[in-house]
């Protein structure tokens, strides 16, 4: 196991993703932040409060999207998918979409999340924001625009993304 990012070094990728989120949308007048259930969740969290500190705007649109029943994978394995919840209480119709997940490998996540997305109107445009992107193991031909630390891994590695708040620790590991 190789830490990627400690504590400290986390922070720091957080704040630099808030202020480049910041930089590149202003106001957030037409921007919303949604976050993928359920790890995307924990990171989209504490992106949404920072953005809202940093720029003293308490009512930035933030919300959940919870994709299970869009994925390719629903109807494959023994696997029971239990969804979790989507909170989106605001039409993404026009806006400027911030999508967030906490680890980019495949792009089969992201691909769901976008059709889910279309249950809720048409957005203007859609970022994506990830935490770690593991750069050479894509399958759809899907790319980061706001990336906190980009990977190369091979295929029997695991990046795992522990939080606080469900981990009891900040922390981001390469696992063989």
């Amino acid at each position: 196991m190789k830490t990627l990012l400690n504590h400290k070094q986390l922070n720091i990728t957080l704040q630099r993703l808030a202020h480049q989120l910041i930089e590149n949308h202003l106001d957030f007048k037409d921007t919303v932040i949604i976050g993928i259930q359920p790890r995307g969740v924990l990171l989209s969290d504490r992106i949404a409060e920072l953005v809202r500190g940093l720029t003293k705007q308490p009512n930035i649109s933030y919300g959940k999207l919870d994709i299970t029943f869009y994925r390719d994978d629903i109807h494959t394995g023994n696997d029971i998918h239990l969804p979790n919840k989507t909170d989106i209480e605001f039409s993404i119709e026009g806006k400027h979409v911030i999508l967030i997940d906490d680890v980019l490998h495949t792009g089969r996540t992201i691909r769901s999340a976008m059709d889910a997305l279309i249950d809720f109107g048409r957005p203007e445009s859609v970022e994506l924001l990830v935490l770690i992107d593991r750069i050479f193991s894509r399958e759809l031909p899907i790319q980061p625009d706001y990336v906190g630390e980009a990977v190369d891994t091979i295929i029997t590695q695991k990046v795992k993304v522990y939080w606080s708040e469900e981990d009891k620790k900040d922390e981001v590991v390469l696992i063989d």
